[in-house]
């Protein structure tokens, strides 16, 4: 088991002051937590409502971390911010471009106690440009990008994938790249800087691969004629006999000779993998053979093969499988299901992930003792 005291981790002595939000930015506080940084979430008075879902249900996102809570619009409580922000090594927002600085607690007023701090912001437009101010969510950001409309088959609209794209993808993870860049370059200049993290500007970059293919004329905007799109025969899903799907990714030839051959299809007389003209015929085979089994004696069947074929499984099937069992990918803290800290390091393991506190006011005055800060 990993150590759970707030120690560990490569990320240890690294002090993070995470102005309280909702999704990506508490998702990027959490990574940090989970990496064994001293991550201080500010919360308003009536922050409880950001800590639990509808059912009462404390939010997992929040694990890691201690909470103080301020009114920031009263100025005793923003000093007590600033002065927590000037013995930070980092602040995480995710305010609406200029709230911060209404809000009295905005990179100039928290730099000029702090040179070498780190800012950073995440929103879904960026802290500029004409939609700054515009309010959005994850679909608006990636729909924006062209990254939504490669998604989904051609004969319907493009899908919502789920909201990890922009929220997570392209938010929260841009969000802690900038930020250890920023750390990095702090350690040789001693000055600190802002991040501006926009998951519109994520969004593209994790799609930087398909504009390469678009660019060597090998990916068509028609959406669901391209590689991963679902038009190629050999890398989609698949209906078993249950009801169930697998996932086929049997890119390269040997992989594709695995696939036949463990269908029992014989290549001879078929058209040639890279067939355009093929497919619909490669494909009206490969579900046909699909069909007659269930998913899972398909996966068993696959097992140990080359064939790049695996079970589709829910959330709650997952949690038992072999690999992410040994792996403990997914683990259970409080009852409740969830990712374990990622990714591994040799000598200095991260946290073990812990239930966040769901008291309303567990932390402030110990936040404000072991940062130096006076009540």
């Amino acid at each position: 088991m990993l150590p759970r005291d707030g120690s560990v981790g490569p990320l240890a002595g690294l002090r993070v002051l995470e102005l309280a939000g909702l999704g990506p930015a508490p998702h990027a506080a959490m990574l940090l937590a989970d990496l064994g940084a001293d991550v201080v979430r500010v919360e308003r008075p009536a922050g409880k409502a950001l800590r639990l879902g509808p059912d009462g249900a404390t939010d997992i996102v929040l694990r890691g971390r201690r909470s103080v809570f301020a009114d920031l619009k009263r100025p005793e409580d923003r000093a007590r911010v600033l002065a927590l922000a000037e013995r930070a090594d980092i602040v995480v927002e995710g305010l609406r471009p200029g709230v911060a600085e209404r809000l009295g607690v905005g990179p100039a007023d928290c730099s000029v106690r702090n040179p070498g701090l780190v800012y950073a912001r995440i929103t879904g437009w960026g802290q500029d440009g004409p939609l700054a101010q515009a309010p959005g969510h994850d679909l608006n950001y990636i729909g924006l990008t062209g990254v939504l409309h490669a998604m989904g088959r051609p004969d319907g609209p493009p899908p919502p994938p789920l909201n990890l794209v922009g929220d997570f993808g392209g938010g929260s993870m841009l969000l802690v790249v900038g930020v250890l860049a920023a750390l990095f370059e702090r350690s040789r200049s001693g000055a600190g800087q802002v991040v501006d993290a926009a998951m519109v500007d994520g969004a593209a970059l994790l799609a930087q691969m398909t504009f390469a293919l678009r660019g060597m004329g090998r990916w068509s905007d028609e959406r669901g004629s391209n590689l991963f799109d679902g038009a190629a025969p050999y890398y989609d899903t698949y209906a078993c006999a249950c009801g169930g799907f697998v996932a086929v990714g049997a890119l390269e030839p040997h992989f594709f000779a695995a696939l036949l051959a463990g269908l029992g299809i014989d290549p001879a007389g078929l058209p040639a993998q890279d067939d355009r003209t093929g497919w619909p015929e490669l494909r009206a085979r490969i579900a046909e053979r699909f069909a007659t089994r269930t998913r899972d004696a398909w996966a068993e069947h696959f097992a140990g093969t080359d064939a790049c074929v695996t079970p589709v499984l829910t959330f709650a099937e997952a949690a038992t499988h072999p690999h992410l069992v040994a792996r403990r990918t997914l683990v259970e803290a409080g009852g409740v299901l969830q990712a374990a800290t990622a990714p591994r390091f040799s000598r200095t393991p991260g946290r073990e992930p812990a239930p966040p506190r769901a008291e309303r006011e567990p932390d402030t005055e110990a936040v404000l003792r072991s940062w130096g800060v006076r009540p």
